[in-house]
């Protein structure tokens, strides 16, 4: 037990099965959150860095199966059209990943806390943003805004679901390509992580004891998204997005 969770006890492994059960749902449903529900979950009784650790390879193997859902050839498309993001995110979240033991958690848990609610309840509250098409500059600032979170805490759910949200994508679409860019982003999560000595041998097992209950979470998720419409699969996100918003909030404040 010790080996699969050094820093900690056998109450908390259980504690952390559940929550990356739930974090796995919450991506079937919605297709993204998961590092949102992991790191604000694990963080209540671990240490950030080990949380960021547990939450690299489920976050990866997760991303990958979200990704190749509609098959190798859409997953394609999906990279080759919005390949501004994902190679401005690459470079930053490079970058960050490095930064992560510089950058006070408070303060980094802030900066991601308050675009994720204050986006989600404009939109809840009828305020809406939207693109005709995509804007390579915007595409690209936003991809570069979202490797910055992803590299400081594993996670880039919500700039680029406020992306995706403005440009009025399809459900089904949408979770197509928030898994290509994610799964390409938790690609370089990893190398950038063992490279900041945060994925390492005394954290690795527990990152992937928790990729078999985030699999079967998403499994779970996935029966239900496929029986809502996009109005409510809309809800259904911006919901997520605020609630984890404030989550952070309340733990950079207090």
């Amino acid at each position: 037990m010790d080996a699969l969770l050094p820093f900690s006890s056998p109450v908390y492994l259980l504690l952390a099965l559940g929550i990356a059960f739930c974090s796995g749902f919450v991506k079937g449903v919605v297709g993204f959150a998961m590092p949102l529900v992991l790191i604000s979950g694990l963080t209540l009784f671990l240490a950030p860095e080990l949380a960021l650790a547990g939450l690299i390879l489920p976050t990866l193997i997760t991303n990958i199966m979200q990704a190749l859902g509609q098959g190798p050839r859409a997953a394609w498309q999906s990279i080759s059209q919005f390949r501004y993001f994902l190679i401005a995110g690459g470079i930053t979240l490079v970058i960050a990943a490095q930064l992560v033991r510089v950058v006070p958690e408070e303060v980094l848990l802030f900066a991601i806390g308050v675009p994720a609610l204050g986006y989600a309840a404009l939109q809840l509250g009828g305020v809406r943003f939207h693109l005709a098409s995509q804007n390579r500059v915007l595409e690209t600032a936003v991809g570069a805004l979202a490797g910055v979170m992803g590299g400081f805490a594993g996670v880039w759910g919500p700039p680029t679901v406020m992306y995706l949200t403005a440009l009025n994508t399809a459900k089904h679409d949408q979770m197509r390509v928030q898994g290509v860019i994610y799964g390409m982003g938790a690609v370089a999560l990893v190398g950038a992580h063992v490279g900041s000595g945060v994925l390492r041998a005394e954290t690795a097992p527990f990152s992937a004891l928790l990729i078999p209950p985030a699999v079967l979470g998403m499994w779970v998720g996935g029966k239900v998204v496929n029986r809502i419409d996009q109005v409510v699969f809309r809800r259904a996100t911006l919901i997520v997005l605020a609630v984890a918003g404030a989550n952070l909030i309340r733990r950079s404040l207090f």
